[in-house]
This record gives structure tokens, C-alpha cells and sequence, in this order.
């Protein structure tokens, strides 16, 4: 049993070490921060949606936002898409593929932001989402395991980590670009949370 637990812990370490040596991929993450606090500085709103383990992602990105992550300071302005009335009554009424899109079309304003999570990069329900976003003025920061140039051609900024073959590899490394994303938001508006 052990020699799995080496295993999948070598297999992170490896994913890990390829996002840290992919110069573009970091820079897309510069990118995504850099957009995040220009819409913050705003005073705008950032949306987060995903599927499954994504979802789980996005809400918690939303959560540290309104929330803290490390220290204490004044929260920011974030959603998660997860409300589970407004997911069952569009799912029912109106189909799986608008659960995310609906909700930005009805509470997102020129200025905000999506992020949008897809491990695959091919979520239909995230594609339209970040379709609707557009249309709406918010920009779009793509977060995803794989190329996809639809998904990428609706994005301000893709980020796309190369977690490796399977689904939770690249959830790993979201969840570290979410912490990443975060920290530097901090920085920004609360460098005291940082000084020492």
C-alpha cells in the first residue's frame, strides 16, 4: 500500500514541477491576478462556476474571497454559482446547459468577472456561461486542464495547467492557482497581511 501512497504523491510532485516550468502558464496566472485586481479596484464582482470537483473549487475560491484566507481583512466582493434552488429550477425548467449562463445573466454587470472552471475545457454548461458573459460585459478568466480554442477564444485570460491524464491531477493544481490568485489579490489591497 505504501508504494501507491509514493506513487501518487510522485505523480503530484511531477504535475507540479511541470506548471512550475511552464513559463506560459505562469504567466497566464500573472495575467489572471493582474485582471482580477483591475476589477476589484472597480469595485466590480467576480463569479466562479464549475462541475463536480470544480464546482467544489469555485466555491471555495468565492468563500476565501468573502471570507479571509490566511489573515484577517475587509472581504471582497465574490460569488460562487451553487445555489442549489436557482441549479434545480433552471436544470428543471430550462436545462443542465444554462444553470451557470442564467445566473450571469441575471446578476452579472459590465465590469465583473467570471471564472470559469473546467477540468476538460470542453463543459458545455461553461462554455455558454463564459458565452454569456461576454455578451453581458464581464470579462472571463478560464481555468482549465486542457486546450480547447472555443473555450479559449471566450477567455480574457486561459489558464491552462498541465495536470497530466486524469481529472484530479489537474484539480490539484487549480486549487494551488486559486490559492495563488488569492494571495496576490491580498498583496494588492492588504499588503499588511504580508509584511512580516
Amino acid at each position: 500500500m505504501i508504494e501507491h501512497i509514493q506513487s501518487n504523491l510522485r505523480e503530484a510532485q511531477r504535475a507540479l514541477d511541470a506548471l512550475l516550468s511552464d513559463g506560459p502558464a505562469l504567466a497566464s496566472v500573472e495575467q489572471a491576478a493582474a485582471l482580477l485586481i483591475q476589477v476589484f479596484e472597480r469595485k466590480g464582482r467576480v463569479y466562479s462556476c464549475g462541475n463536480g470537483g470544480s464546482m467544489c473549487d469555485a466555491m471555495h475560491f468565492a468563500e476565501e474571497l468573502t471570507g479571509r484566507y490566511r489573515d484577517d481583512r475587509p472581504p471582497l466582493g465574490a460569488a460562487a454559482i451553487s445555489d442549489a434552488s436557482h441549479m434545480s429550477c433552471v436544470g428543471n425548467d430550462l436545462g443542465y446547459e444554462q444553470v451557470f449562463s442564467r445566473y450571469v445573466e441575471a446578476h452579472g454587470r459590465p465590469g465583473d468577472c467570471l471564472l470559469a472552471i473546467s477540468t476538460s475545457g470542453t463543459s458545455k454548461n461553461i462554455l455558454r456561461a463564459a458565452r454569456a458573459a461576454k455578451d453581458n460585459g464581464l470579462s472571463v478568466i478560464a481555468l482549465t486542464g486542457k486546450r480547447n480554442p472555443a473555450f479559449e477564444a471566450l477567455a480574457d485570460v486561459y489558464v491552462c495547467t498541465p495536470g497530466g491524464r486524469y481529472a484530479d491531477r489537474v484539480q490539484e493544481l487549480h486549487i494551488k492557482v486559486l490559492h495563488i490568485l488569492i494571495e496576490l489579490i491580498e498583496r494588492r489591497f492588504f499588503p499588511e497581511n504580508y509584511a512580516a
